[in-house]
Parts: C-alpha cells; structure tokens; sequence
C-alpha cells in the first residue's frame, strides 16, 4: 500500500465571499511558512476532502483546499433546486481563485487537480501564468463537446446494458441529442421524483464508466442523496457548456505554459477519459512529463498513481 503522508487538520479556514451572494470555502493545512500549493478537486462537485491534504510533505508545504462554487461546504448548496448557476461558471472559479490566492497573501503557488480540476487548473494556469509554480494533474480532462460525447455515448459501447439504463431515463425525443443537456433539464424539473432520478441515474452511469480499473469500488458518496442531486447539477451544467470555455481552447492555448513545470499522470485503462487527451497536451506543453500508468483508470484509482502524484509533489517541494 502507498505511503501517503499522515493525516493532518488544518490551522485556519474561512468563508470567503465572491460574489453572486456566493461564499467559497477554504483552508490551509501544513507549514504556514512552507511552499504555497492549491488543490483544485474534481467533479465539478465532489469537494476537496482530508484526503488531498496527504498527497503533500506538511512540513514542506501550505497546503490550501477549496470547495469550488456550491459544493461542500460552500454556499449557497447546489443540491438545493432553488440555488441558481448562472453564476457558477468557469471564468467564475478561475476569479475565485485570485481572490483567494489574494486573500492569502500568496504570489505564486503549486496547482495540484484531478479530473475536472485539470480542466480547471490548466485554465487557471493558461490565464494567470505569472502565480503558477508548477501544475501536477492526474486524469488529465480539457471538457471539450467530444470528451462530453465519449463519456455520455461512446462510451455505451463498451457498457452497453448500464447505457441503455442511462440513456433511457431521458425522453425518448431527446436520446439522440446532448445527453448531459437532457439530464441537465431533468435536475431542473419542477416535479422531485423526476430529479431525484436523474441524479441517481447520472451518479449510477458515473460510476459505470469509471470502473476499468482493476479492484474499482462505487463511491460511497453516491449512496447519499444530497450529494448526488448536487454533483449531478453541477457536472451536466458544466459539461452541458462543455466547461464554458471555446471548444478546443486549452490545448490551442497550451503554449502559454512555457515555462510552468509539470507532471501529468494517467492511466491507461482510463476509458472514460482516453490517454490521447493527455498525450497531445505534452506534446505542446513540452515542460511537463508524462507518466502513463499501464494497469489503472480514472482518478487516484491504484498505488502507481498515487505514487506517481506523490512523487511529484516531493519533487517541487522546497530544498
């Protein structure tokens, strides 16, 4: 079993207030004088739990979590039907993590993110090159349409009965469509059954297209309510907009990381989210190393990625 670094509770958190009568949870944890690094979580709408903490030396590093727009502890709560998104967008995190790294008192700092946070990160770092130190992501995502369409469609071709389950939730004019639009619409049904099935049907399929890696166990998160009704808004919001950014744009732009060193580890079981996507970034983004993992899938799924991460970590921490 991986090493990881011990359990640690943070020194100080806080509300921070953004805007739009939104208020973005945070915390730092480690060495209050140690190198500045951010964790950007997945989802979007998972949270950044204790677990983060540990891909870190804390005596090394300012480790500093965020609970990205309407998740978490953030408020307002994206599981409540009456909390709106118009404002939850992702020019609207990347403003909320100048603020943030303002508010801190923080020049420049790691950014660490997985999944929908490596959309994020690479975002935020493609923007506001200047305050990154380095970039360590794991199951690398741009959020293009096409990454949307392989997760929501082709992805049924490798799991055809769980997609024939998922597909046939939307109506039947709406199967041949934009399957996270449909789903979207259905979170924000007026009718409560109506939601509350579409969040257990998308965190179901969720949970299906993640699962090549050997040993893959459902997340236990799914199995509550709340959080499923608002990872659920939350990720078909965002991929229904295919990250709200123009279709292509972070590889386009990926030059603007010159200098920013890197890792990115994937792993090559990842389906849901292909090696290509990482692939062609590093051919671009010549600072970073490519670390593929030949035996494990999405996340922070096995040893060999999490070590991988670990290492990389270890590696930009301070002398």
């Amino acid at each position: 079993m991986t090493a990881l670094y011990p359990p640690i509770e943070p020194y100080e958190h806080g509300m921070l207030a953004v805007g739009d009568g939104n208020h973005v949870y945070w915390e730092t944890s480690g060495n209050p004088a140690g190198k500045p690094a951010l964790v950007l979580h997945g989802g979007p709408g998972s949270g950044a739990g204790p677990f983060w903490r540990k891909l870190f030396d804390p005596a090394a590093y300012r480790i500093v979590l965020l609970d990205q727009r309407g998740c978490a502890r953030s408020t307002p709560d994206a599981a409540d039907p009456r909390t709106s998104l118009a404002a939850n967008t992702t020019a609207h995190l990347i403003a909320d993590i100048e603020l943030l790294r303002e508010h801190l008192g923080i020049d420049r700092w790691l950014v660490l993110g997985g999944s929908w946070g490596v959309t994020l990160a690479l975002a935020y770092a493609e923007q506001h090159a200047a305050r990154v130190s380095e970039l360590v992501l794991f199951s690398v995502t741009n959020t293009t349409r096409r990454e949307v369409e392989w997760i929501t469609r082709d992805m049924g071709r490798v799991f055809p009965e769980a997609w024939a389950r998922f597909s046939g939730v939307v109506p039947e004019s709406e199967r041949d469509g934009d399957l996270a639009q449909a789903y979207a619409r259905m979170l924000a049904d007026p009718d409560p059954a109506v939601r509350e099935r579409a969040a257990l049907e998308w965190c179901r399929w969720e949970d299906v297209h993640v699962s090549t890696a050997p040993g893959h166990r459902p997340n236990p998160e799914f199995e509550d309510p709340r959080f499923r009704m608002r990872f659920a808004r939350l990720v078909t919001h965002y991929w229904a907009n295919a990250a709200f950014l123009e279709d292509g744009a972070l590889l386009r732009d990926a030059g603007k990381l010159a200098g920013i060193p890197g890792v990115m580890v994937h792993g090559r079981m990842d389906i849901s989210g292909p090696a290509d996507i990482a692939w062609k970034l590093a051919q671009v983004w010549t600072d970073a190393e490519l670390v593929l993992v030949g035996d494990e899938g999405h996340g922070l799924s096995g040893d060999t990625t999490i070590e991988a991460v670990l290492a990389a970590t270890n590696r930009f921490r301070p002398d």
